[in-house]
């Protein structure tokens, strides 16, 4: 068992890399472009957080340093990420952007690592940073909702990248077989969650992923808008 938990951390590893690496083509879309222009911070900022909190959790708790590792290179990759927000983001988006990177990333991280540390003992220490980074895994894989409901809404793909949503499915149910086989539901319940999320990404991508049928619901939709009544006049009877 302990092999295969192993192994199967490993294979876990490897898609949690691929998964951190899949936004590159968007970021480099950014950098060309020199524009952020639809796509949003968010998801970005937490998973930064969220790779923080796990990295520190694999290093409190034994035996958990594949956890750790890939966590660590998370928190690299994602660091360049947000930087690269900053530097071509609006001035708007920039500053909101910088309010949630100096409130999560910064003051919740210290915070929680500080608390922990310095007050709980290593069993409980390792409990709380647990939950902590189960509650986190879970607003990581439920941040990218902002860009399903821009899919929905513009019935249109093009700001929802379709390797990050992919991975992020990937990531969810190999993590939750990892779990499963250590038994750390810390680990397991916010990736079966992450599995769910991941798939219903993928659904909205099969739905909305023919650009034609994308302009002929838009179409639709803005028909139907120019067509009805300024007012709604009650019928006399």
């Amino acid at each position: 068992m302990k092999a295969l938990s192993f192994f199967v951390g490993i294979i876990g590893n490897i898609i949690s890399i691929l998964m951190f690496l899949s936004p590159v083509k968007t970021f480099w879309r950014i950098v060309k472009d020199r524009s952020t222009q639809e796509f949003e911070s968010l998801p970005y900022i937490c998973t930064l957080l969220n790779s923080s909190l796990w990295t520190y959790y694999g290093i409190t708790k034994p035996d958990s340093y594949l956890v750790a590792t890939v966590n660590g290179f998370g928190v690299i990759v994602e660091t360049i990420y947000v930087i690269l927000f900053l530097a071509f983001a609006p001035p708007w988006k920039r500053a909101k952007t910088a309010i949630y990177v100096a409130i999560l990333d910064v003051g919740f991280l210290a915070a929680a690592i500080s608390v922990t540390y310095f007050l709980l003992q290593e069993d409980m220490r390792i409990d709380v940073t647990g939950f902590m980074c189960s509650a986190l895994n879970v607003i990581m894989y439920g941040s990218p909702l902002a860009a399903m409901k821009s899919v929905v809404t513009m019935k249109s793909v093009e700001y929802m990248p379709f390797l990050l949503s992919f991975f992020l499915f990937l990531n969810g149910g190999i993590w939750t077989f990892y779990a499963c086989l250590v038994q750390d539901w810390f680990l397991g319940v916010p990736n079966a969650i992450g599995f769910v999320l991941g798939m219903a990404q993928l659904v909205l991508y099969a739905i909305y992923s023919n650009p034609e049928a994308s302009k002929q619901m838009a179409a639709d939709l803005e028909d139907e808008r120019q067509t009805e009544p300024l007012l709604n006049v009650p019928e006399q009877k």
